[in-house]
């Protein structure tokens, strides 16, 4: 069991048992990363954080009898999607972010809970290897990857020569590989979609 199962686990005993705290350091834990996952069915934010903050008060409401099987982030992300859905189903939401019926089915068919973890979990992974690149190296690879600038812009925005931008950006390339290389099979797999 990782470590991020273990906190999770324990918050969720401790939140079983009535805990404040646990449930602030859920909320705080889990309530970006719902609103951004809500957004994509959603696309009005107010309503997108209405749908999550409800999905957070039937948490605490139901504290004492909850029986989650699967993680709490998958029980919160399908909780969250489950709750931008029915508001979708609410004609007055519908009119407002222009949605039809038939694009509302489509958004059931299409939502899977597994691909949506692991692609957070690999957008994790992805920041905690952009934080351990050597800053020469991660400023050239968010400047070309990222903002999508040539070797030439990048060298002539950071004042180096097109040689040094290539050789930062393949040297930046390989420890990305490094750090990402239990994601390779899932990036290839996405990138042929």
């Amino acid at each position: 069991m990782s470590i991020e199962d273990k906190t999770e686990r324990r918050l969720l005993e401790e939140l079983n048992q009535g805990s404040e705290k646990a449930f602030t350091q859920i909320f705080h834990r889990y309530y970006k990363d719902l609103v951004l996952f809500g957004g994509n069915i959603i696309r009005e934010k107010s309503m997108v954080e209405d749908a999550v903050q409800s999905v957070f008060l039937n948490l605490w409401n139901n504290r004492f009898d909850l029986a989650i099987e699967s993680s709490l982030k998958s029980y919160l992300l399908k909780s969250t999607y489950n709750g931008c859905l029915l508001a979708l189903k609410n004609p007055h939401v519908s009119r407002t972010v222009g949605i039809d019926n038939e694009d509302y089915a489509n958004l059931m068919l299409d939502y899977d809970t597994e691909n949506y973890i692991l692609f957070s979990e690999l957008n994790s992974c992805i920041d905690k290897a952009l934080k351990n690149l050597p800053e020469n190296y991660r400023v050239v690879f968010l400047l070309g990857k990222v903002s999508g600038l040539t070797y030439r812009e990048i060298s002539r925005q950071l004042s180096i020569s097109e040689r040094t931008v290539e050789l930062r950006m393949s040297k930046a390339l390989a420890l990305m590989r490094v750090h990402l290389k239990d994601f390779v099979l899932l990036i290839i797999i996405i990138a042929r979609r």
